[in-house]
């Protein structure tokens, strides 16, 4: 078990190697969408949120296995509201208008639905009867199904029945012209980007661990340590990766990246739920982690009002759903604290 010194200095040392990684993520995720012709907001929220997702997945299973439940399940759904809160970061690197309006996309609003529907049907297992199959409760096969149905909806709607506005403001995803990969490969690219994946899962491990020391050694709650510390730590791929799109101009990316991260996120409870071998994850959670999917769940539901309401300019030259998300992660953060 890691010292309060030695876990502070993981949280830290994970952290600045997360955002070094993730500013590299997005010029190369940027430049693979291009080749691929999947798009910025297909690519971000699947290829995108599996990468940024990977150091939560590592977190929660980790935890879980360690027979830490309360930590694993409070990383995975504060890990959520935390990069909810990412949108706050990119639109505020976004100086021209509302991020929420300049990037208007079809597929960014259902992945914002998908994760809805996760959600929910987590908060629902945790009140269903507890019962698993092979240690695993059967929502987990569900949620694994509803995310799997969920990507082909997306991906087969080639012709939306609603489509957003075109306003000067608005910026399409089309390819880049000057792409600053133009001498390398696809495989090298695809190389590069695996094994940034690879240090976030390693950065991952070693919080999930250091977490375990923080509860020990501070005696805070664990779903204040996982929920709040790891989950900054969980949050900080989506949010330097959006940030670093905003600043290249891929604005679509930056909203999926978060979203699609989000969404899978959702199924870390499934990973949790796999590797805790006690019973089922879904009711292990107490009032902290049951309140940290409600307000999640409030969040999501304010920037998809953000995304459809398409506001120019609002208060402090961020949107009213920006507004909203600081004012709900913080007092969610206080409740969880005391």
């Amino acid at each position: 078990m890691l010292s309060l010194g030695g876990s502070v200095a993981v949280f830290v040392l994970a952290g600045v190697v997360t955002v070094f990684g993730a500013v590299r993520l997005a010029g190369l995720g940027d430049a693979l969408a291009d080749r691929t012709g999947w798009g910025e907001a297909f690519f971000g929220a699947v290829f995108f949120g599996l990468i940024t997702s990977l150091s939560g997945i590592v977190m929660t299973g980790v935890s879980a296995a360690s027979g830490q439940p309360d930590l694993a399940y409070s990383n995975a759904v504060g890990g959520i509201a935390v990069q909810t809160l990412a949108i706050v970061a990119a639109d505020a690197a976004y100086r021209r208008v509302n991020l929420e309006h300049a990037a208007a996309s079809t597929q960014n609003l259902l992945f914002g639905c998908l994760l809805i529907v996760l959600l929910s049907t987590a908060l629902l297992a945790s009140f269903s009867p507890d019962v698993t199959v092979l240690g695993v409760h059967p929502v987990s096969l569900v949620m694994v199904a509803l995310y799997l149905g969920g990507l082909k909806l997306i991906r087969e709607q080639k012709q939306p029945m609603w489509r957003a506005v075109r306003t000067g403001e608005t910026r399409s995803d089309t390819p880049d012209d000057n792409d600053q990969f133009a001498d390398r490969g696809n495989s090298s690219l695809w190389t590069e980007f695996i094994a940034i994946a690879a240090l976030v899962m390693a950065g991952g491990w070693a919080v999930a661990h250091a977490a375990e020391g923080l509860v020990t050694s501070t005696g805070l709650a664990a779903g204040f340590v996982g929920g709040v510390f790891m989950g900054v730590v969980n949050a900080l791929p989506e949010t330097v990766t959006a940030v670093a799109a905003v600043r290249r101009g891929a604005l679509t990316l930056a909203i999926a990246a978060i979203i699609g991260g989000n969404s899978l996120d959702a199924l870390n409870l499934v990973v949790g739920d796999v590797a805790y071998r006690a019973g089922s994850l879904f009711h292990t959670g107490g009032n902290d982690q049951l309140f940290l999917t409600t307000a999640a769940l409030l969040m999501t539901t304010v920037l998809l009002g953000g995304l459809l309401i398409r506001q120019r300019h609002g208060w402090w030259r961020l949107g009213f759903d920006g507004i909203l998300l600081l004012g709900i992660y913080a007092a969610a953060a206080v409740t969880l604290a005391f």
